[in-house]
């Protein structure tokens, strides 16, 4: 799948300025994988009930893998400005008004385990996606917040960084 990491003029209500936009698609080499264990399910349940069509197992469970990984490919992560209003970091459903960023920062592979890890703090906002190496730390600054950070995977932490940046969020 595609992946789209690049500013888009307008959001998809036509209201604002896309600053980031980026959708967390799985990697492609589990498309095959994914396609193999069905059709090996399938192969197991035609040499198994006799009573079907061979080709039905095949027909009904193709669909399967693809709402499947494209359920697992659905988390976009964006920075939008709301013509009118403040800027917001929109992860999935949820929304940070960038105003209450205190800092933000990238997380490299190398740290994501122990940021995920002993260092987790049990309140904070959490998207990973395992199949993505990087994520970006965004520490609040809301006192009517319990949240106290949010981590959320990108593969182009810098380009998000930077559209937070612009969008007039605290680094």
């Amino acid at each position: 799948m595609p992946e789209r990491s690049s500013p888009t003029p307008v959001d998809a209500d036509g209201t604002g300025a896309v600053r980031y936009s980026e959708r967390l698609w799985v990697p492609l080499w589990w498309w095959p994988i994914a396609f193999g264990i069905t059709a090996l399910l399938a192969a197991e349940i035609d040499m198994g009930v006799r009573a079907v069509p061979g080709w039905l197992p095949y027909l009904l469970l193709a669909p399967v893998p693809i709402w499947v990984l494209m359920w697992l490919s659905r988390l976009r992560v964006e920075v939008v400005i709301p013509r009118d209003a403040v800027a917001e970091l929109m992860v999935g459903r949820a929304h940070l008004p960038v105003d209450v960023i205190a800092r933000a920062a990238g997380v490299p592979g190398s740290a994501k385990s122990a940021a995920l890890g002993r260092q987790l703090d049990p309140a904070a906002y959490v998207q990973h996606r395992a199949w993505i190496r990087q994520m970006i730390l965004v520490v609040l600054d809301d006192p009517d917040d319990p949240t106290p950070y949010w981590l959320v995977s990108t593969r182009r932490p810098d380009r998000l960084l930077a559209a937070l940046n612009d969008a007039g969020a605290a680094h």
